[in-house]
């Protein structure tokens, strides 16, 4: 149990800078929704059934007197299937675990505590407590930017002038160079890039993010392995 609750912590500390990024973040996501008329209870409700950024927006901007249901689902599934990826990059990490921890443990993985988790992982010191305390936290600072951003909206008719629409982008940017371990992720990355590029250029919607994800990842699995260095560090493999 004390191990539980210090790495719980320990999760929590370690996502104090993106969490105020997310804050912020959301902050915009409530003034949009505030346009769209939308209650502080409509908000909090899809904060706490939908918890994703990047879906919410959309949801948001979908949002309509008459909500067109069928085609906010598919969206936000499409947008959402990046967690696929996700999800089995943290299989080692529940592994042993029962299915309704990993259930409640999972519903507050964001990208943000993710990546700050496989950073820690590389460490060997991550744990799913770790990152369920990233995304307790997570979870808090971007609902109380969404409400402070829901409540004040009317006060904000331009969030661009503030650069508030930048602050997903700056975090990522951020937690990218985090996560680089140098020429390895070469390939992989321009592979994402490239392909998310083309998708974005070609498909309809937010298709860009999953075909990226997804070219990434077989361009990162498809490299030969490389040997472990003399530190006792893994090889590309895992071995």
């Amino acid at each position: 149990m004390k191990d539980r609750k210090s790495d719980f912590l320990r999760g929590a500390r370690a996502n104090v800078p993106v969490a105020a990024s997310a804050m912020a973040y959301g902050s915009v996501l409530g003034v949009l929704a505030s346009q769209k008329g939308l209650s502080w209870l409509d908000m909090m409700y899809m904060n706490s059934a939908v918890f994703a950024g990047a879906a919410q927006f959309v949801m948001v901007d979908m949002w309509s007197g008459h909500l067109p249901i069928l085609e906010m689902a598919l969206a936000v599934l499409v947008i959402n299937l990046r967690y696929l990826l996700i999800g089995a990059s943290l299989e080692p990490l529940f592994a042993g675990r029962g299915f309704l921890h990993k259930m409640c443990v999972m519903h507050l993985v964001a990208d943000e505590n993710w990546a700050v988790t496989m950073s820690e992982q590389r460490r060997g010191r991550a744990t799913t407590w770790f990152l369920f305390g990233g995304g307790v936290f997570l979870y808090l600072a971007w609902s109380s930017g969404t409400l402070v951003g829901l409540l004040g909206g009317g006060l904000i008719k331009r969030p661009e002038v503030y650069a508030l629409d930048f602050a997903f982008t700056a975090v990522f940017s951020a937690l990218a160079v985090g996560l680089w371990r140098g020429k390895k992720d070469i390939l992989p990355w321009i592979v994402a890039g490239g392909a998310a590029y083309l998708a974005h250029e070609s498909l309809p919607g937010k298709w860009y993010i999953v075909v990226g994800g997804l070219a990434g990842a077989i361009a990162a699995m498809s490299r030969p392995c490389e040997p472990a260095g003399d530190k006792g560090e893994k090889d590309a493999c895992g071995n």
